[in-house]
This record gives C-alpha cells, sequence and structure tokens, in this order.
C-alpha cells in the first residue's frame, strides 16, 4: 500500500486532517495502527470504550447442543409433514371420483380436486350430488389406491344410492295414490 493510500485510510477511520495524518504517520514509521495509537495519545481521536468480557449469562454447550436438536427436529418434523401432504396429493390425483347414469360413466375428476371443491364451495357441490341421486346418478371411487377401501366406500355409495331411490319411489306411490 502506497503511503498516500495509508494516509487516506487513516483519515477516513480517524476522521481527522490529511497534515494530522500525514504527520501521525510519518511519526509511527507509516503503521496505521501506531498512528491511530498515536492520535489517541495526542487527543485528536477519541480512544476506543473500554469494553470487558463476563462469563455471566453465558450457554454451556449442552445448551447450544440441546439448541441445535430442537431446530433439526423441527426442521425433521415439517420435512415429514411435507412428505406427507405430498403422498397424500398424489393419492388424490392418481385415483378418481366417477359419476355415473344408466351404467355409462359421465365423467371423472380427481379426488384432489373433489376435496377442493367439497371444501370451498360444498354449498354448491353437495346439494348437487345429493339432488343427482335422485335423477338416478351413482357415485363411486375407482384408483389404484382405492382397492383397500374400495368395497366399504363404494358399498356406502351405493347404500346411499338405494336410499334415495327408495325416498322417489315413495313419494311417486304417494303421489299416485293422491291422484286416484
Amino acid at each position: 500500500m502506497e503511503n498516500f493510500e495509508k494516509v487516506e485510510k487513516l483519515r477516513e477511520r480517524a476522521n481527522v486532517t490529511y497534515e494530522e495524518a500525514k504527520e501521525a504517520l510519518e511519526n509511527s514509521n507509516w503503521d496505521i495502527l501506531d498512528a491511530m495509537i498515536y492520535l489517541e495519545k495526542q487527543g485528536k481521536t477519541p480512544s476506543p470504550e473500554q469494553s470487558s468480557y463476563s462469563t455471566q449469562n453465558q450457554k454451556t454447550s449442552v445448551e447450544y447442543e440441546k439448541e441445535a436438536e430442537e431446530k433439526s427436529s423441527f426442521k425433521d418434523t415439517m420435512k415429514r409433514f411435507g412428505q406427507w401432504c405430498l403422498k397424500i396429493l398424489e393419492k388424490g390425483n392418481t385415483n378418481s371420483f366417477c359419476v355415473e347414469k344408466g351404467g355409462k360413466e359421465l365423467f371423472r375428476v380427481p379426488v384432489t380436486l373433489l376435496v377442493v371443491l367439497l371444501l370451498f364451495a360444498f354449498w354448491i357441490v353437495l346439494p348437487l350430488l345429493i339432488v343427482g341421486l335422485f335423477f338416478n346418478m351413482r357415485y363411486h371411487f375407482v384408483g389404484p389406491d382405492m382397492h383397500a377401501v374400495d368395497f366399504d366406500i363404494n358399498k356406502a355409495m351405493d347404500g346411499v344410492a338405494q336410499t334415495a331411490e327408495n325416498i322417489k319411489n315413495e313419494f311417486n306411490d304417494a303421489v299416485s295414490k293422491e291422484e286416484k
């Protein structure tokens, strides 16, 4: 570093004039640290505040390890939760909810979409599903992950459809008796 650069650096750090910085550097054999000390002794720069070190309120290594373990434990938990959510989304996208009428499939939507629709528009979707039952619609779930629960869910769906059919028949019978 050239002498000019040293003077500039000392001026910036000590907030002194060019002449004072040059004089301090010349008197301290162009060493910046010695020049700072020289300026402090002359009272041209304030001396640094007194500092001290204390072991009071210091954490032990055991406390640091416990903190790290808690952080990694939370991080691992969140990672597992994220993986579980992705697994559920994948299953919801590979399995479908089917709507049939007269043995013909009208449409099929992923279970994930059905759940989202039920969460955000249940006041529309649920009544449509119920009304559909009275128009001979049948609902069931299909997909590679539905084999384990396929029988129970689809059996329940058939039971609901049969109940709707019974209600419709009873209503029609009651109306036809009144007309006679």
